[in-house]
């Protein structure tokens, strides 16, 4: 799923109405009625509903919402902002229609004197402006959507919170957008919807269809895309009858130290649980009791330091290779990774303090093989680039970072991004907060670095390790709650993550 830039969208809207030979009055009608459905499914007749609409086509939508509730025998009253004496043609035609055939109320605003009384059961639809809006709100706009924020009312906005802009908020007004409960957004997510700083004003969101051309849509250029099943099922391979453990790739996992065992433990079992044939892990000699107990599977390598990484073997004979869960950032350690750099060009996952490692000796960036995987969390990633004032402006320096060097920058979160060496950008659909957890990070190199052995390509391995971390803490979190959850339950139900994704 493509996220679009807001004057692209309306390129496609435009698009299907010629298309499709409709008016654009019955496609804003098909979008209303989109909506209605999800609210009338979710709440009682018995509910007031006020609808705030603004004077362009995102007011349209909510009168055209308000008369199709209201038709539905639900309590609705409407609230048109007038900070202007025109209305959009269509939002015209639905003010008209709506006063033809309901009995809503209709009341202006033209001043903070006509503000209404808003309940905390009430449920109120914003539908004052829409993803075409190009600059912050102000004056009599600005005060209502505070007013309507102050209220302890569920809120509900059509398409885009008012106030929010599609892509880049670093000079928004935070005061100016409505703080929404939930947004019902048309056939694509925005993406601001990916950024934290906007979650307190998009809430929970959810994807509407209302019929937009889907081939226009694939034929128009973006950068950004929603990971969804349809990608998903490019990467799913069945096994060969007849195939070995050698057909699924020798890997090699460097990490652990003193103290910090349970770092290579947790990489190593999800290595293993994401199907690699024979996994490796190269541990300083503290761990061999440890890891021989907790991983039979697993094969050792054993460093000469009794605490840490200090060399590394022969890796001619790995497929692939990871680097950095609980390694610690010691200089013989960091010695053990410039000879890794120098010793292999085939891609690598390197994550944790390897990454910290090249933080603090920048001169390493040049080191690392193309097409390698980095999977920082943003205080790693602000380290290894500087700090960023906003989301926005990270995912920039995310996409500058992966392209001059060409690797797959993972930047774990939320929505986990992965930007490509061509400047694409993939947002992770699955995993839920249960997922902010120690060691979480750790599996997911694990899973990575697996699927990079069995021959997958980096953006495959990337996109999809990502993926199927992310449903397996997401099928862990059902089965025990999201504050339970720990690291090993993600690793423990990777097996059934790889089934829910053959029922794709």
């Amino acid at each position: 799923m493509k996220f679009l830039k807001s004057s692209l969208i309306r390129e496609v809207d435009s698009y299907t109405i010629k298309d499709e030979s409709i008016n654009s009055i019955d496609l804003m009608e098909r979008a209303a009625a989109a909506i209605t459905k999800w609210i009338a499914e979710r709440y009682s007749i018995n509910k007031t509903i006020k609808i705030f609409v603004g004077p362009g086509n995102n007011g349209g939508d909510g009168l055209a919402i308000a008369r199709q509730l209201s038709q539905s025998k639900f309590d609705v009253k409407v609230f048109i902002l007038r900070i202007t004496d025109n209305l959009t043609e269509d939002s015209e035609v639905n003010l008209e229609r709506l006063r033809k055939t309901s009995k809503v109320s209709i009341k202006e605003i033209k001043s903070d004197a006509n503000f209404p009384i808003i309940n905390s059961d009430d449920l109120i639809i914003d539908g004052l402006f829409g993803s075409g809006l190009n600059r912050k709100l102000d004056g009599l706009a600005k005060q209502l959507v505070i007013q309507i924020n102050n209220a302890t009312s569920k809120i509900i906005s059509i398409d885009i919170p008012s106030g929010l802009f599609g892509e880049n908020n670093s000079k928004n007004d935070n005061n100016s957008i409505i703080k929404a409960d939930f947004t019902l957004s048309f056939q694509m997510p925005k993406l601001a919807f990916m950024f934290s700083e906007n979650y307190k004003s998009v809430g929970e969101w959810k994807v509407l269809s209302i019929g937009l051309n889907q081939i226009f849509i694939d034929s128009l250029d973006s950068p950004y895309y929603y990971v969804n099943e349809t990608l998903i099922k490019r990467f799913i391979r069945k096994r060969n009858k007849f195939s070995h453990k050698g057909t699924y790739g020798h890997v090699l996992m460097v990490s652990g130290s003193y103290g910090k065992m349970g770092a290579a433990i947790l990489a190593t079992r999800a290595c293993l649980r994401t199907g690699a044939g024979l996994v490796t892990c190269h541990i300083p000699k503290v761990g061999y009791s440890i890891m021989q107990t907790a991983i039979p599977e697993a094969m050792l390598s054993i460093d000469w330091s009794d605490i840490i990484i200090s060399d590394i073997p022969d890796v001619d004979k790995y497929d692939s290779i990871g680097i950095g869960p609980g390694i610690g950032t010691k200089h013989n350690t960091r010695m053990a990774l410039v000879k890794l750099f120098d010793e292999t060009t085939k891609p690598m996952v390197i994550d944790a303090d390897a990454i910290n490692i090249i933080s603090e000796n920048k001169e390493l960036i040049k080191k690392i093989p193309v097409n390698s995987i980095l999977t920082p969390h943003p205080k790693e990633f602000e380290r290894l680039v500087g700090k960023s004032s906003d989301d926005y402006e990270r995912l920039e320096k995310q996409i500058s970072f992966a392209v001059d060097n060409q690797f797959y920058v993972v930047l774990k979160g939320a929505h986990t991004s992965i930007a490509c060496p061509d400047g694409n950008v993939y947002f992770n659909s699955t995993g839920n907060p249960g997922m902010a957890t120690a060691g979480s990070g750790d599996v997911l190199t694990g899973i990575i670095l697996s699927l990079l052995g069995q021959g997958n390509k980096s953006e495959e391995a990337a996109i999809y390790g990502v993926y199927l971390h992310g449903l397996a803490g997401d099928i862990a979190s059902e089965k025990i709650g999201e504050e339970a959850l720990i690291a090993s339950d993600i690793t423990d139900n990777i097996g059934n993550a790889f089934i829910e994704t053959r029922k794709l």
